[in-house]
């Protein structure tokens, strides 16, 4: 079964498509259509024009023609009477072939009109003949009657008749523009068709799709604030834990110092009123006496060494600086590094989170340095103003890479560092060294934390 993020992005993706197709569609429909509309428009307008030229040649044939009959009844030279009946015989010829022409364009509508025109011409031109055998006195004596009563009658009918297949045609070319008209409006139906269908899907599509970034965000601000929740509650947990760590290394110290300490004190002073009793003549009793003697004070040695590593009483008894000093020299006695402390003027009325937080920072930066950056040399500066407690620690080791990952001491400081809402700043170079910069606000105010 799909889970909802799964349906969501099913859903969006077919809403997507199913519109995309739509208006792929509606793109195709639109074009044939008006491809459609573009020839049909094309050949109305091509069958008018064609018809209307055919009637417009007739028309000029048929003038044409009387022209030529009354040229011919009023010519008196013989040679150009021949002409004139060779340019009517070619004009003649040219009407029919317009005639013939135009009959296989015919519509029902024009059979009529069109069979009476035809039938004009015919008797048109059958009574031309005798007119154009006459002689010239023939031509004289009855020309101007003959053009009068019948040449120009006849001509006129025609034209008339012409005029009302042209009619015709028009009446054709008008229905054939209503045709288109009537086109345009179903495709302009259509197309507001397609056009409301797309905008009811895109609308559909963009409230599912809003909606849905509606609820992404709300759930993204959820689990945000859950985030931050876990965060502020990791946050509170590790200050808690360095608390409890601090504390119990108190605790530890102390019992360490005052219960195993005074105690192995006692043996001491136990063994030393023993070897006062024991006879100077047992060798053997004396070397046990002397090897728990030197037992008993390595024992109190370590337990004082490991009551000042948990936790040094001078940094509760003599103050931050005097505790700083004191693991500085513990560091170069035990190493080859050299560790130098240089304090002002420090308040003695740090709070003890302070102070512990401080004395953590330079004693796991020594730690480090030691273990891991072969430094000669060690440079502790710790200094109060008004605002901030700032300490700085730089080494001459082989620094840190900057694509290295922040290890667990490095996460610890930045942890206590924060829990005091102060400002935690490691730069290095390598081959150059590492400088580790702590400043902790004073005075209530909070500074920036930035790692």
């Amino acid at each position: 079964m799909l889970s909802t993020d799964e349906q969501s992005k099913r859903l969006l993706f077919v809403g997507f498509g199913g519109l995309l197709m739509l208006l792929a569609l509606f793109g195709a429909v639109t074009v044939s259509a008006l491809r459609g509309i573009e020839v049909q428009n094309d050949t109305i307008r091509d069958d008018y024009f064609n018809r209307d030229r055919i009637l417009e040649q007739l028309r000029s044939d048929i003038y044409l023609s009387g022209t030529y009959v009354r040229d011919l009844l009023l010519e008196p030279d013989p040679a150009r009477v021949d002409l004139e009946r060779h340019d009517l015989d070619v004009t003649r010829r040219a009407i029919e072939r317009n005639v013939t022409r135009y009959q296989t364009l015919l519509r029902t509508e024009e059979r009529i009109p069109f069979q009476r025109l035809r039938s004009e011409l015919d008797s048109y031109f059958r009574s031309l003949r005798p007119a154009l055998q006459w002689n010239a006195y023939q031509r004289q004596a009855f020309g101007y009657e003959f053009m009068r009563t019948s040449l120009l009658p006849r001509r006129t009918t025609i034209v008339h008749l012409e005029d009302q297949v042209a009619v015709v045609n028009q009446r054709q070319m008008a229905k054939g523009n209503a045709q288109i008209t009537r086109l345009f409006s179903g495709f302009r139906n259509i197309l507001v068709a397609f056009l409301v269908l797309t905008l009811c899907g895109g609308a559909l599509l963009a409230a599912v799709s809003v909606r849905r970034v509606l609820r992404l965000e709300t759930i993204a601000a959820m689990r945000l604030n859950e985030a931050e929740r876990a965060r502020e509650s990791l946050r509170e947990l590790s200050a808690r834990l360095i608390d409890i760590q601090e504390s119990e290394r108190r605790v530890l110290s102390r019992e360490l110092h005052d219960e195993i300490g005074q105690s192995v004190s006692a043996l001491l002073l136990g063994i030393g009123n023993v070897s006062a009793l024991v006879p100077t003549s047992s060798i053997k009793a004396c070397d046990e006496l002397a090897e728990l003697r030197l037992l008993a004070e390595k024992t109190v040695a370590v337990a004082r060494d490991m009551s000042l590593l948990l936790r040094p009483s001078m940094l509760d008894d003599l103050g931050l600086i005097p505790a700083l000093q004191w693991q500085a020299k513990e560091t170069s006695r035990n190493s080859n590094v050299f560790v130098q402390v240089r304090g002002d003027a420090i308040s003695e009325d740090l709070p003890d989170e302070y102070k512990t937080c401080m004395f953590r920072i330079v004693q796991e930066a020594l730690r480090n340095t030691v273990r891991h950056a072969h430094a000669k040399t060690v440079r502790v500066d710790l200094n109060q103003s008004c605002e901030a407690l700032i300490l700085t620690v730089w080494d001459d080791g082989d620094g840190i890479s900057p694509d290295r990952e922040k290890g667990l001491e490095l996460l610890g400081m930045q942890e206590r560092v924060a829990h005091l809402d102060g400002l935690f700043r490691v730069n290095s170079i390598i081959g150059k060294g590492t400088c580790l910069h702590v400043e902790l606000p004073l005075g209530g105010e909070s500074a920036t934390v930035d790692v």
